[in-house]
């Protein structure tokens, strides 16, 4: 079973930056961001395919980018422009399949039911 581990969370003011990480334990294919904020459900945020295509919904184009490592199974997170909408707690994502991909608010691998491995969370807060 895959292992991912986030950092990198904290608190920001409106305007500013965080970069969030995850290291998963083994070889991933498809890896991917999910935040969920008190009172609401879960919804996708990006994901990076096998072959280092990225997707994001709509909420975080232009301001969020994802990347990966694949020499240290790690993905990261590069939040600009934060705004308090942000604030939440963010999960990392991860499959064997891929590809993936996001529409609306929701993102989501090509084969089988979503991805299979999650994160503990971590918390991001954004203050106006």
């Amino acid at each position: 079973r895959v292992q991912l581990v986030e950092s990198g969370g904290g608190s920001v003011q409106s305007g500013g930056s965080l970069k969030l990480s995850c290291a998963a334990s083994d070889r991933v294919g498809s890896m991917g961001w999910f935040r969920q904020a008190p009172g609401k459900k879960r919804e996708g945020v990006t994901c990076i395919d096998s072959s280092g295509k990225s997707y994001y919904t709509d909420s975080v184009k232009g301001r969020f980018t994802i990347s990966r490592d694949n020499a240290k199974n790690t993905v990261y997170l590069q939040m600009n422009e934060l705004k308090p909408d942000d604030t939440a707690m963010y999960y990392c994502a991860a499959d064997h399949s891929t590809v993936c991909g996001c529409a609306g608010t929701s993102c989501v691998v090509v084969l089988g039911l979503g991805f299979d491995y999650w994160g503990q969370g971590i918390q991001v807060a954004v203050s106006s």
